[in-house]
């Protein structure tokens, strides 16, 4: 069962657009890597705006993955791909479907 997740809003640097976009493409390795990360997504919102949401089966598993590879990869590289902060929201899951499974509600 899943009751937490984060939506994570990027804007890239301009003309940084393909890194960023790479850079997000190449983080499923290190999301594979986190067991309590149970679903992780990279989108593209707009030309320059990008999105990451993911899934977790409580409070915990967020944190480790706050405190995980693919936030550390981000905030060392954040310099390089993003024109500010990434904008980090804090949800609870109310309903979802995963592959493999029941509905978690």
């Amino acid at each position: 069962m899943v009751t937490k997740g984060l939506i994570v809003l990027l804007d890239a640097r301009p003309g940084g657009e393909d890194a960023l976009a790479a850079f997000l493409r190449d983080a499923v390795p290190l999301v594979d890597e986190e067991p309590e990360t149970v679903a992780w997504f990279a989108i593209e919102l707009g030309p320059s705006s990008f999105a990451i949401v993911d899934a977790f089966p409580d409070g915990s598993g967020r944190r480790a993955h706050l405190a995980g590879p693919v936030a550390a990869a981000l905030t060392a590289r954040a310099g390089d791909l993003l024109a500010g902060p990434p904008e980090i929201q804090h949800v609870d899951v109310l309903a979802a479907k995963l592959p493999g499974g029941e509905p978690h509600v």
